[in-house]
């Protein structure tokens, strides 16, 4: 077997139709989106499959339903030829697929992990509402320059996923400036980001409070396989901690990079991108274009995936 990573997609990797093939070929599949369904009380699949795409991506809904997809991903691939092949030493996710990887190594129950970003989402969502603001990306500047540019117009760092690429978080106004300025500086490409709020900054504190309360009363077990935390990049096995992070993480940057390198840097080199899109394929390649990265988001990935095995 070769060893491999599981890396789970965040916010963003929405698109109406996700799951319907594996729903409609995998029981194990069609089993999470149906306990979705009974657990939320609303027809998520039916958002999932047939959109629209602008309610699929609101924050409230895409979270919950980028999990299960992800999910329904995990126990599609689990149920097929393909499982036997990669046995799993790592997983982690970006972001909101932080709850997707701990639901994978056992770590947190898909129940609660389905409330619990149910809950994040309309939490992010109405803080949002409540300090209205934007993310941009900044592309080919680097990180002091723009830390820099952050402290003297209230901007903050949100994202550093790869090489080249940083995310800046806060309120409109100051992202636009922002924005302005760092095109002065040398940017080679400043680009707004299509999201509802500030995310990953302290205007998301209001938001983070809110989803203590339900984390705290959240079971969490330590992993059965190794599990990295955006938050610090870092192996997290101690179930307090992990709480900690997930908590911290509504406010404060994600360090996906380096939690990239992390594993990489263990002999790593195969991961398995389960769920929706290709995000994270793209940004390992930048990461690291060595690293192999195989998709498990719909059927025919996994039909693909079997016969080269």
């Amino acid at each position: 077997m070769v060893e491999a990573a599981y890396i789970f997609p965040g916010q963003g990797s929405q698109y109406a139709g996700m799951g319907k093939d594996l729903y409609d070929n995998f029981p194990a599949a069609k089993e999470i989106f149906d306990k979705s369904n009974e657990i939320l009380k609303y027809d998520l699949k039916k958002l999932c499959f047939e959109g629209p795409q602008e309610e699929l991506s609101t924050t409230q809904n895409s979270q919950p339903a980028i999990l299960t997809a992800s999910i329904a991903a995990l126990k599609a691939y689990e149920s097929s030829e393909l499982f036997n092949q990669y046995l799993p030493k790592f997983s982690l996710g970006l972001s909101l697929g932080e709850y997707t990887a701990l639901v994978a190594t056992g770590s947190l129950s898909f129940e609660d992990a389905l409330v619990l970003v149910r809950k994040r989402g309309e939490f992010m969502e109405e803080a949002s509402r409540k300090n209205p603001g934007k993310m941009a990306c900044i592309i080919g500047m680097e990180l002091p320059a723009v830390e820099t540019l952050c402290k003297g117009i209230g901007c903050e760092i949100a994202n550093l996923n790869c090489p080249g690429q940083i995310v800046v978080s806060g309120k409109t106004t100051n992202i636009e400036l922002l924005a302005g300025l760092a095109k002065d500086k040398g940017a080679k490409r400043v680009l707004m980001l299509d999201v509802s709020g500030p995310f990953h900054s302290s205007l998301m504190t209001p938001a983070r409070d809110k989803l203590k309360n339900f984390i705290d009363k959240i079971q969490i077990l330590p992993p059965k396989f190794s599990f990295v935390s955006n938050v610090d990049a870092k192996v997290q096995t101690d179930p307090l901690m992990i709480k900690e992070n997930l908590i911290a993480q509504v406010n404060s940057k994600t360090l996906w990079e380096d939690s990239v390198r992390l594993v990489a840097a263990s002999g790593i080199k195969t991961f398995l991108e389960i769920g929706p899109g290709q995000v994270l394929k793209g940004l390992l390649k930048k990461i690291d274009p060595k690293l192999e990265v195989k998709n498990i988001g719909t059927f025919q990935d996994l039909q693909i995936s079997s016969s080269l095995c």
